[in-house]
């Protein structure tokens, strides 16, 4: 079974799509079981997307509405610890 760490380390290869079926099988899993990662994931795909953007020298005000968004949502269960208040 895939656990946060492991999930953490192969992300970058997720959002790629660069893992071959048994480990995005096993990502797919892991994220249905936990909000932590699926928060995790959709962040990294935000500055992903983000960064793909400033460097094609153009602004995509949606886009940037739409991390803004899921920053502050990230906020809202944040604690000093790094902890979610969940």
């Amino acid at each position: 079974m895939l656990m946060c760490k492991g999930l953490a380390e192969i992300a970058s290869d997720y959002i790629d799509d660069e893992l071959n079926s048994r480990q995005h099988l096993s990502v797919k899993m892991h994220l249905m079981m936990c909000k932590h990662c699926r928060t995790f994931i959709g962040n990294l795909r935000a500055s992903t997307d983000l960064l793909k953007a400033h460097s094609s020298g153009r602004d995509n005000e949606e886009m940037i509405r739409r991390i803004d968004e899921r920053v502050a949502e990230a906020l809202k269960t944040w604690t000093p610890e790094g902890n979610n208040t969940e």
